[in-house]
């Protein structure tokens, strides 16, 4: 299935072709999770709104246009997904983030990364909606400025003013969580 073009793995996927949809979920379930992930901070909804998302492609493959990648078109999916479950409930901080051991790190350093490390995500996930999303798809997933525009439906412009925001946001808020550091 590599060797085919996402058109053709599209093209066989909406006709039924197991492997060719074995291949496209492959290829963008990770980036389709990461982004709900960020949007909602809740592992158990993230993978409800990948699944979902997914279905949703197998409907509308039959009638796809090609007009951005097959990914750019199933984070925009995620996305409307995640703002649905977002406005149904109220946005909650995780009380703990998941454990990460870096055992390169003597303890005291791991502690000190560990509260770092959660005050970026707390102030990640403190942004506005829409900024949330741009930071996400841009500096966390790798899109290009157009390809994340599209994925939100919004123009370019648009899109490089969430993300000054969004920078400048953190940038405030972030020289409190490492001056805390240095201490």
């Amino acid at each position: 299935m590599s060797g085919l073009s996402e058109l053709d793995q599209i093209t066989r996927a909406a006709s039924g072709d197991r492997a060719a949809q074995a291949a496209l979920v492959n290829r963008n379930m990770p980036i389709v999770f990461r982004v709900a992930f960020r949007m909602l901070q809740d592992r158990a909804e993230a993978e409800d709104v990948t699944q979902e998302t997914f279905l949703r492609a197998w409907k509308a493959l039959p009638n796809w246009q090609p007009k951005a990648k097959f990914s750019t078109w199933a984070c925009t999916v995620a996305l409307n997904l995640c703002r649905d479950r977002l406005r149904k409930k109220k946005p909650v901080l995780m009380d703990e983030l998941p454990e990460r051991v870096d055992t390169a790190l003597r303890p005291e350093e791991y502690l000190s990364s560990q509260q770092t490390l959660k005050g970026i995500e707390a102030n990640i996930a403190a942004l506005p909606e829409r900024q949330r999303e741009a930071l996400s798809l841009c500096a966390l997933e790798g899109m290009t400025n157009i390809e994340a525009a599209a994925a939100m439906d919004v123009s370019v412009r648009a899109l490089e003013s969430l993300l000054a925001r969004a920078r400048r946001t953190l940038k405030a808020r972030m020289s409190g969580v490492l001056a805390g550091e240095k201490q």
